[in-house]
């Protein structure tokens, strides 16, 4: 089994990079709803959805091209002050429910 780090570092600067741009009081006490362990994303094409999910899902090579996805529609700039993916909603809540029963 194959330890994928380059991918690993690289979701950690997408998310280091978005979470350093928060600069609203709204994304910052949105923040605080996270518990330990956990990270906000939106998901959607138009109207976007707001997601607490296990850093885990991180780790995950579907997951992982989410975020390659979010960085080439978005680069490190995120519109709603956190992490943006552009997928459809039930795209998103079927991956994440295969990922919760692995």
């Amino acid at each position: 089994m194959a330890i994928r780090m380059p991918r690993i570092i690289h979701a950690k600067q997408i998310l280091r990079r978005s979470s350093s741009s928060k600069s609203n009081q709204e994304a910052l006490s949105a923040a605080v709803d996270v518990p330990k362990g956990y990270l906000a994303v939106y998901v959607g094409e138009n109207e976007r959805k707001r997601f607490v999910i296990p850093i885990s899902y991180l780790n995950q090579p579907s997951f992982q091209d989410l975020l390659s996805q979010a960085e080439e529609e978005f680069g490190f700039d995120y519109p709603m002050g956190g992490l943006t993916i552009p997928c459809r909603e039930a795209i998103f809540i079927d991956l994440t429910s295969r990922l919760g029963r692995s």
